[in-house]
């Protein structure tokens, strides 16, 4: 390794280790084909209603396992192996989109159907999701997961740029059953990584273990008395829960304020992911846990703002260039938090950390989300969007006075970890690079 690495080496580090290469290449496919099953379903449900409720509760009904069941697919995750957990939700998911192609390109799918299928897509993110997190902590070295957790928000983005714009076009000549059916069919390529795959075996399958209330209980504790996850979690929680509908309401800015057609949905949802995609890469080439803290506030601030400037711009292109900053806000913010949860978990409580880390993110998006297609079918989309965002940027602002005391709790841990040297002994290191704010 050079004394100092090139940008280039930075930024690409992880695909040094061919498990990860061959992780974040079957990703980079299968992501394409989820954001354009997303936003082909958004499309499908708003022409078939027009109605902010309906697109509110089939959000619900898509997200909500994640918050009833995730904390369990995080028991599971510490208990078994994360590669085989995963090659099951991916094959379950395959059939859930290939049922949804059948009923859309047959004629016979109904919003019902939307929310059923829904539902069970989300029973299995509530097992994939913190199986997939603790994966890649397993595929890389130490000093190379923040990198790697980068590269795949990085690849998550480069999908949602690419998968919404195809989604758009397809949506707008074939209709949205073929965007179904693709996604079905990229699936395959996760599935062909995951077995290329090979990993050593950690003997978690053989070992005896407490009940999953115990564990789940045992994560609690854990989780509830580290206070730089506790309250990192938190932050997540409250960021998912009033600000992340904007999302589920993309189409009525879109259709009805916009005045704009599936074309235009697939541009704005392409314009949040090419944003996140720059955000990601920036925090791919930093590659360190130093800084992270201050990052969260500004990002967190960043996206509340951004959200409140988005809501009130009548201008198309006005408004995908402001969405460019609330998706690179929203991954830095994400993939910041990600890092430092990583990193501060212990290897055994790490599963149930990440599945806590995916209910705050997904799991609370779905109450936000009906609550906001209610209130938007009242008040107006714009309002409610922009309610969501300030409430962002004051928890940004709280969470800014919470940092040093922070800093002082997560410094033991990350010395612990080898992550950072140690202040006693610093070896001719600053107190300035010590430090996580």
């Amino acid at each position: 390794m050079p004394d100092k690495p090139s940008f280039v080496y930075s930024l690409w580090r992880s695909l040094r280790h061919r498990n990860y290469k061959l992780y974040l290449t079957g990703q980079l496919v299968s992501l394409c084909g989820t954001w354009m099953q997303q936003v082909a379903q958004s499309w499908l449900v708003y022409r078939l209603t027009g109605s902010a409720t309906l697109l509110g509760a089939v959000g619900f009904a898509s997200q909500i396992p994640v918050f009833a069941l995730g904390p369990i697919g995080g028991v599971i995750s510490d208990r078994f192996s994360c590669r085989q957990i995963v090659l099951l939700t991916q094959s379950a998911a395959l059939l859930q989109a290939l049922v949804m192609a059948s009923l859309t390109l047959t004629g016979w799918v109904t919003v019902t159907h939307i929310i059923l299928l829904g539902a069970v897509l989300g029973i299995v993110n509530a097992f994939d999701m913190p199986a997939r997190q603790s994966l890649v902590n397993q595929l890389v070295d130490a000093e190379d997961l923040p990198n790697a957790i980068a590269l795949n928000s990085s690849m998550i983005n480069a999908a949602r740029i690419v998968g919404p714009a195809l989604a758009g076009l397809l949506v707008a000549t074939l209709g949205e059953g073929f965007c179904f059916l693709i996604n079905a069919l990229s699936y395959l390529a996760v599935i062909w990584a995951l077995l290329a795959m090979r990993l050593t075996r950690r003997g978690r399958e053989s070992a005896s273990h407490p009940s999953i209330a115990h564990a789940l209980a045992e994560g609690t504790r854990y989780i509830a008395t580290t206070t730089p996850i506790r309250d990192l979690l938190l932050l997540l929680g409250l960021v998912g829960f009033l600000g992340m509908p904007y999302m589920t309401l993309m189409p009525i800015f879109a259709g009805g304020i916009h005045q704009c057609g599936a074309d235009a949905l697939g541009l704005m949802m392409g314009s949040v992911g090419l944003g996140a995609l720059t955000g990601a890469l920036f925090l791919a080439q930093r590659g360190q846990v130093r800084g992270l803290g201050k990052i969260i506030v500004a990002t967190t601030l960043g996206f509340g703002l951004g959200l409140i400037l988005f809501t009130a711009s009548r201008s198309f292109w006005l408004s995908m260039v402001i969405l460019l900053e609330v998706g690179f806000s929203w991954m830095v913010l994400i993939a910041s938090c990600n890092t430092l949860l990583q990193v501060l978990a212990a290897d055994e409580m790490r599963g149930r950390v990440m599945s806590i880390f995916s209910m705050m993110l997904v799991g609370m998006a779905p109450f936000g989300s009906l609550i906001a297609g209610s209130l938007a079918d009242r008040v107006g989309a714009p309002l409610v969007v922009a309610a969501g965002g300030f409430f962002c940027a004051v928890a940004g602002l709280l969470f800014a006075q919470q940092l040093p005391r922070l800093r002082e709790a997560a410094l033991p841990i990350l010395i612990a970890r080898g992550i950072i040297p140690d202040p006693i002994n610093p070896v001719g290191v600053s107190d300035a690079s010590l430090r996580v704010d």
